[in-house]
């Protein structure tokens, strides 16, 4: 293993983004340090994406996270960048809703993010460089009727985000939010939605590569907010 090469930590890599966003990285010279909590899925990409390792976790219990993380640090190396793509996710008016539901959303999507960039900025900024960047969607700029157990948990995401990014940009650190206003391509969705023209869709591997273009900005001209969507999205 060659640990001269950077090292990428994802979480929630699944079929659809954060596989794309593994496979990018693996081919833009990173060692990827892939989390998620199906191991066979893992074990998947790992045989398909050279520098892949899949590390079965879940990303809101503290004690797992901290083995994952030493154990990351151990076979890669400090992660120079975190890709939380990881979401809890329900559909649901305020009175349908489980209160649980809300609050295990909150611990996927928040608390996760919070755990996540407590442990591995510190070397971020002690090496003067690093990305942290969280994946959403338009559910945190706004509370739909039927997003109740969904909405608050990734507005409240890309706040601790933005609080995160004030506090680590003057430290070299960039810190963004990418709002995916799309349904991502996936086999799924297309059965979802089988009537559905192939520009309704966004590609994984559009996501991935806006991703991985903010990953290297420049620091003179660093983003944020970043919205990505197909051309006939209405918004």
């Amino acid at each position: 293993m060659d640990k001269a090469l950077p090292v990428a930590l994802m979480t929630g890599v699944g079929p659809g983004t954060g596989a794309a966003m593994a496979r990018r990285f693996a081919r833009g010279g990173y060692r990827v340090a892939m989390l998620a909590r199906s191991p066979e899925r893992l074990a998947s990409l790992e045989r398909e994406i050279e520098h892949a390792h899949g590390y079965p976790c879940d990303v809101t219990d503290e004690t797992q996270l901290d083995a994952t993380i030493a154990k990351v640090r151990g076979e890669l190396g400090d992660p120079s960048v975190l890709i939380h793509n990881a979401v809890g996710g329900a559909f649901g008016t305020f009175m349908e809703i489980e209160p649980e539901v809300l609050q295990r959303n909150f611990q996927v999507n928040t608390m996760a993010l919070l755990y996540l960039a407590r442990r591995l900025a510190p070397a971020m900024v002690a090496a003067g460089n690093g990305a942290i960047i969280a994946t959403g969607n338009t559910s945190a700029l706004r509370g739909k009727p039927r997003f109740a157990g969904f909405a608050p948990t990734k507005a409240a995401q890309r706040v601790l985000a933005e609080s995160i990014a004030r506090d680590l940009w003057p430290k070299g650190v960039h810190v963004a939010y990418v709002v995916i206003d799309a349904v991502i391509d996936l086999e799924w969705t297309r059965k979802m939605f089988a009537q559905a023209p192939n520009e309704f869709f966004i590609k994984p591997d559009a996501i991935a590569d806006e991703v991985w273009h903010l990953a290297h900005q420049q620091r003179c001209a660093w983003s944020f907010n970043v919205e990505v969507r197909p051309f006939g999205e209405t918004w």
